[in-house]
């Protein structure tokens, strides 16, 4: 599989002035230019319902999503939601794309934590039109994105609207507990159906995957960095799911520590991640590692808090030794640490 990822030429930004970019006439050019690869997804599962009296009995749902394509073979992103809604793989899956085709599709790979999904669909005899996967980390607070769904059964609808936040959690969003998030908000219109759709910049490259709504509010939808998914798609395409590593602690931000606390540790600071428990025989106890010492870099990037230090030990790799910065009653250390397998627990949804 080849899939285009930024820099691109294509649909330039506009020009700066003082300082600011300005917005665009129009958003058609990334309209037109997008919605050739955005796809409709439909999935039929079989649910277990409880009925009047305490029965149980099985009925067949339905769902929809949206997707985009990021290869002309008929490779396919979207949310794993979509595909596997309450962790129960979907027993029939079907694409339609842009000209009104409908396919069927087969699930690659899917990741629940992340709620990334890759889906196929047989490109032979069509003439698809991939996406470029951009740079979510050169996305500022607001700048304009555009999103285009599936909103409610109305395929293709474009929205626009700017990067409302960055940093958003699964604090900030009702979803699996056991999950990595580090959502994008945006306030471009997101609604059912826009699940698995793409979060574009100006330049008509996706940025982010459109995944979620505060249902209580509006203007207020979260889109997972595409550069999260670049990280475990090829893991994906590979081995169908994502394989995480551990160091095997458990962590806090320093910064929601008390200055009493600080004062205890010799912290100096906000930045960095301590170690509230270490596991018995686990890697960072084979390492030397202590409660009260606070995390300060890993594997030459530095960690400011916990949530960063949690993906990038997740995703560093099973049996990889990496450097670690290890502050210590205010004195630094290095420290090696031969990362072990991440037990994943159980996950539930939450309503």
């Amino acid at each position: 599989m080849s899939v285009s990822t930024a820099p691109t030429d294509t649909a330039p930004p506009p020009p700066a002035m003082s300082g600011v970019t300005l917005a665009p006439v129009s958003f058609a050019p990334i309209a037109k230019q997008a919605d050739p690869s955005v796809v409709t997804i439909n999935v039929i599962v079989d649910q277990i319902v409880e009925t009047w009296g305490g029965r149980k009995m099985r009925r067949e749902g339905k769902g929809l999503g949206t997707g985009f394509i990021v290869d002309k073979d008929g490779t396919i992103l979207t949310n794993n939601h979509v595909v596997a809604e309450g962790g129960t793989e979907a027993q029939a899956i079907s694409v339609k794309l842009s000209n009104g085709k409908e396919l069927p599709a087969r699930v690659v790979g899917r990741d629940q934590p992340t709620d990334i999904a890759v889906i196929h669909i047989d490109a032979k005899g069509l003439d698809l039109k991939p996406l470029t996967l951009g740079d979510s980390d050169r996305i500022d607070v607001g700048d304009w994105v555009v999103a285009i769904g599936n909103p409610f059964g109305l395929d293709h609808t474009v929205s626009q609207g700017i990067i409302s936040a960055k940093g958003r959690t699964k604090e900030d969003v009702p979803l699996d507990p056991a999950g990595f998030y580090d959502f994008m908000q945006t306030d471009a219109s997101i609604n059912p159906g826009n699940s698995g759709g793409p979060l574009l910049n100006l330049r008509c490259e996706v940025i982010g995957i459109n995944s979620a709504i505060r249902a209580n509010a509006n203007g207020v939808g979260f889109a997972i960095p595409i550069n999260m998914v670049k990280q475990l798609l090829p893991m994906l395409l590979r081995d169908g799911k994502v394989v995480r590593s551990a160091i095997g602690v458990r962590i806090a931000d320093v910064r929601e520590l008390s200055d009493d606390d600080k004062k205890e540790l010799a912290i100096s600071g906000d930045k960095g991640a301590v170690v509230e428990y270490v596991a018995g025989g686990g890697p960072a106890d084979n390492a030397g590692i202590k409660v009260g010492d606070v995390i300060t870099a890993f594997n030459g990037k530095d960690v400011a808090r916990g949530k960063e230090l949690q993906w990038m030990a997740s995703t560093a790799g099973v049996g990889k030794t990496v450097a670690v910065k290890v502050v210590r009653q205010g004195k630094l250390q290095d420290v090696k640490i031969t990362l072990g397998l991440l037990e994943a627990p159980p996950s539930r949804r939450l309503p």
